[in-house]
């Protein structure tokens, strides 16, 4: 008889009784048949386990044996070796403890092991998170796993050993483990790191699976075993250099900093006392050596110093960082300035990996810092409170000579708050140290009901300045020792207690309890009120009736209400709704062409669409809607014309009398509409809808015969729908130059004075583009390092950053004046006719500003990657009108030399400025007036702009 197609090792521990059960039935449960669980008892495991295990072996005999592990088998190394050698299946895997097969895990496994005859066959596998039964896969496997693959090793799959990814989801074929002899090392704690990088570096070719093949692998716990986890990853790399592979053992070491010690850090404030200080000893022991100093010096600062810390071995110092890894831009310790600028972490002067400068706090003042006040004494005697802690100060800031302090309790999700004055405030060297005796029962007087929670934090005043910190505190600084009595207004049934404790964000707050018999009597009969029959029917016509509500503002219902009665209204003569950037800003073509109807007086009623604030939008002269609201929709269903440069929302149709004029909102370099890839995949619904959207455009503004042969034909839009006028809020560009021309580039605009900027830096404007998809975008760090820019150029050049309106930009703390975030300016042609150079990538933003004639660089270190994905519609180094840097050294050096670097692209950028705003001569704005809204033009004559190319002169 043929032995089976897999044997799972299944690992039995004292007192997982359950989970030895789900690990075998996910064996059991397998989609392929052949498979046999091989559980191993330890010798200690007691009754239970077995008894626990007897069962299932008398379900299925023929595929669950039981192997009871020799009595000096005391690791788990050796019960895994155990079962490796009673393994009979032609591939063998291991499970942990608690890990469970996905269903069709090994049929997935064998069929990639019997199409690349590989011997080792790896897929993903997932981990709790410690947030009840919820699991995620560790981020860096998605770009491992991405595909099914075979690979001949660590040279094509590096992740494999840079990470620890064959810690399970993979089974090993028999036959290749016995003539490698490959053994789980019984000497080491953690052999299942080591284990996986040697048996893939023995057998050489690796079949890779993209499907999940375990879940249920325990929540990492790397410090209760951190001396097994360094030894472990000290092995794998004596192994990858042996095997001549040294360059991976720097992304390892990397790796292990990432992965292993910084999440490590960061549950500093979840443990007690006693076990901080028992990690951080045994990290004195083991940690130093263990990474490459110049891999720790490439962490981020706050990253690298508490790594530093860990391995120094002081407890509290980790518990600091730890407090800054988890509230990012917390002043977390007292921060030394040395006698050349450079900020240190305190007794780091020194030590580079304790340099924390790049954390820019010595940028910020005393009230602008986020400072780390630590509650470090909690203690209550009756009604009375003594709480004591330190406020961190860093050595360049703090308040006046005189400060004063007050603790505010402020209500959770509400307003109201109770402040407590501070008794003492000491100051020294670190910081201030207070302290505090109140009677908090007098002094927090809650109503009871919907304010039972209130989190503290303190108020530190100068008279000049104030700073706000919350109380912060490790969680096992406060228990039920600490609870105190509470006198709630609605009387002693609503609350009898204050319970301190520690959020998980790790600040102090007190919480409104019920311990006395008249407070739980009068909650089981609040629960009974709310619980028993005729009140949940009441409860459920509440949430009914507020479903129905909610309904009114769904956007489904709105469209509905839309094309069902509103189109049916009549249009309302001279009515304009204008929008730009679906409603994010008050800029672009819209805005000009709204200012010139304004300038001229014309009888049109303006209405303005704003997306989520009306701040920044004209406060006279235009009415004010909300996008998607219920006016929003009236005054489109009603508007004689609509204006834009994106697009009105596509599931909205355009009333029958309504003029749409489409401004759009800059040239193309990527494809666009039907000559996207991502647009042509879309189903036929979908591409129809486009379309469809498409065609509600009368008026179609081009700056040019690229524009034509691009968007035009990317869109379809009919050559009636063309106007070839250019872009009106290019006006005020060429207004600009013509400016400079006759009078200099000084005095700057306005904007300048309001933005900060000085008259002896020249302005550099950065304005990458859109990189993101459909759905709300996160905040993206940019290619470019702004702090690095700052450091370099601080002297020369002021930045501003001007992020796509789409997405949003993070930003590093800089000194003050180098780097300006300017992403929620309203009109970016202002930002242009202030800037001195354009750094941008492949934004349409470069055709614009190459009118002004100033220079053009391009930061474009993923050209050749986006222009592929994307698709282009020229290449944009032949055609660049400024030099073109593929790295920010690249750039650097360009900038650096600004005034001979673009000498020699001049003639181009004027050629670029030919090609691609041949249309744009300075009076878009009036022309598009004339030919638009020539009806009401009192006495003005039409100007024809609007004519086809073959008819302009």
């Amino acid at each position: 008889m043929s032995g089976p197609d897999f044997s799972c090792v299944v690992i039995a521990a004292p007192g997982g009784e359950a989970a030895l059960r789900a690990s075998v039935e996910s064996v059991l449960d397998q989609t392929l048949r052949a498979v046999e669980a091989l559980v191993v008892l330890p010798a200690d495991g007691g009754p239970a386990l077995r008894a626990a295990a007897a069962p299932l072996a008398g379900r299925s005999p023929d595929r669950v044996r039981l192997l009871d592990a020799d009595a000096c088998a005391d690791r788990v190394a050796a019960l895994r070796n155990t079962g490796l050698d009673a393994a009979r299946g032609t591939y063998v895997l291991v499970l942990g403890d608690g890990e469970r097969l996905q269903e069709h895990a090994c049929r997935n496994l064998w069929d990639a092991g019997a199409r690349t005859g590989a011997d080792l066959v790896a897929g993903r596998w997932s981990r709790l998170t410690g947030d009840g039964d919820k699991e995620q896969e560790p981020p860096w496997q998605q770009p491992l796993f991405e595909r099914s693959r075979a690979v001949g090793g660590f040279a094509d799959a590096p992740g494999l050993a840079v990470h620890d990814a064959l810690v399970t989801g993979f089974c090993l074929r028999r036959e290749a483990r016995e003539r490698h002899a490959l053994r789980y090392g019984e000497d080491l704690t953690r052999s299942e790191i080591l284990f996986g990088p040697q048996a893939a570096e023995a057998v050489g070719r690796i079949a890779l699976v993209r499907r999940r093949i375990v879940s249920g692998r325990a929540v990492p716990d790397d410090g209760r075993d951190l001396t097994g986890l360094v030894e472990a990853h000290r092995r794998v790399g004596h192994l990858l250099r042996a095997r001549g592979r040294a360059g991976l053992c720097e992304e390892r070491d990397e790796a292990f900093l990432h992965d292993r010690l910084v999440p490590l850090v960061r549950t500093f404030p979840l443990l007690p006392a006693a076990e901080r200080d028992r990690i951080a000893a045994t990290a004195s022991r083991v940690l130093p050596d263990s990474v490459l100093e110049r891999v720790l010096l490439t962490l981020p600062p706050a990253e690298r110093a508490a790594v530093r810390l860990l391995e120094r071995g002081d407890a509290d110092g980790v518990l600091a960082a730890a407090y800054a890894l988890r509230r990012r831009g917390t002043v977390a310790a007292p921060l030394t300035v040395a006698d050349d600028g450079r900020v240190y972490w305190p007794g780091g002067e020194a030590d580079p990996a304790l340099d924390v400068t790049g954390l820019g706090h010595q940028h910020r003042t005393f009230g602008e810092l986020r400072l780390m006040n630590r509650l470090t004494r909690c203690e209550t005697d009756g009604r009375r409170v003594l709480l004591e802690g330190h406020l961190v100060l860093p050595a360049h800031t703090g308040p006046g000579p005189s400060p004063k302090a007050h603790l505010e309790f402020r209500v959770r999700d509400g307003s109201r708050s109770f402040r407590v004055p501070v008794d003492e405030l000491r100051r020294d060297a670190t910081g201030i140290h207070w302290r505090t005796r109140a009677d908090l029962t007098r002094a927090l007087r809650p109503l009871g009901v919907r304010d039972t929670v209130w989190d503290a934090r303190m108020v530190v005043e100068d008279g000049r300045t104030r700073a706000v910190s919350d109380l912060f505190a490790a969680h096992d600084l406060v228990g039920p020792a600490d609870r105190f009595r509470a006198l709630p207004r609605l009387g002693p049934a609503a609350g009898d207690t204050w319970q301190p404790y520690v959020t998980l964000k790790d600040h102090l707050a007190l919480r409104l309890e019920a311990h006395r018999r008249p407070a739980r009597t009068a909650g089981r009969l609040v629960h009974y009120a709310t619980h028993f029959r005729p009140a949940r029917r009441v409860r459920l016509l509440l949430r009914s009736l507020r479903r129905r509500r909610d309904r009114l503002y769904a956007r489904g219902f709105k469209v509905s209400v839309y094309h069902s009665w509103l189109l049916r209204l009549p249009v309302r003569k001279g009515s304009v709704v204008f929008e730009s950037h679906m409603g994010t800003c008050y800029g672009d073509s819209p805005r000009a062409v709204h200012e010139e109807v304004r300038a001229r007086g014309l009888p049109l009623h303006c209405v303005w669409s704003y997306d989520n604030s009306p701040e920044g939008f004209p406060a006279d002269g235009a009415r004010l809607v909300r996008r998607w609201s219920w006016r929003y929709l009236w005054a489109l269903a009603r508007a004689e014309y609509w204006v834009d440069n994106q697009g009105f929302p596509q599931h909205l149709a355009k009333p029958s009398g309504t003029t749409y004029l489409q401004t759009w909102h800059g040239s193309a370099y990527k494809r666009m509409g039907f000559d996207e890839t991502r647009v042509r995949l879309l189903n036929a619904p979908q591409r129809e809808r486009l379309q469809q959207a498409v065609h509600r455009f009368d008026h179609f503004l081009v700056r040019s015969e690229h524009d034509v042969r691009t968007l035009a034909r990317a869109y379809r839009l009919p050559e009636r729908t063309l106007l070839r006028t250019g872009y009106p809020r290019n006006d005020t560009l060429l207004a600009a130059r013509a400016r400079d021309e006759a009078e200099g580039r000084l005095p700057r605009p306005a904007l300048a004075a309001r933005l900060g900027l000085p008259d002896h830096r020249k302005i550099v404007l950065y304005a990458p583009t859109f990189r993101g998809g459909p759905g709300k975008q996160k905040r993206r760090r940019l290619l470019l390092d702004a702090a690095r820019f700052a450091e370099r150029f601080g002297d020369e050049y002021t930045l501003l950053v001007r992020a796509h309106y789409l997405g949003a930009a993070s930003l590093p703390v800089c000194p003050p004046g180098t780097v300006v975030d300017v992403s929620d300016h309203h009109d970016v042609s202002e930002l242009l006719a202030l800037a001195d150079v354009l750094v941008t990538d492949y934004s349409s933003i470069m055709f614009d500003y190459a009118l002004l004639d100033r220079p053009i660089v391009l930061f474009a270190p993923d050209l050749d990657a986006y222009a592929a994905d994307r698709g282009s519609y020229f290449d944009l180094r032949e055609k660049a009108p400024g030099p073109v840097a593929a790295t920010e050294d690249e750039l650097f050096d360009v900038l650096a030399r600004l005034k001979a670097a673009d000498t020699g692209f001049q003639e181009r950028r004027a050629g670029f400025a030919r090609e691609f705003g041949a249309y744009d001569r300075g009076d878009a704005a009036r022309a598009v007036v004339d030919t638009v809204f020539a009806r009401y033009l009192s006495g003005a004559t039409n100007t024809g702009i609007g004519r086809s190319a073959d008819e302009r002169p």
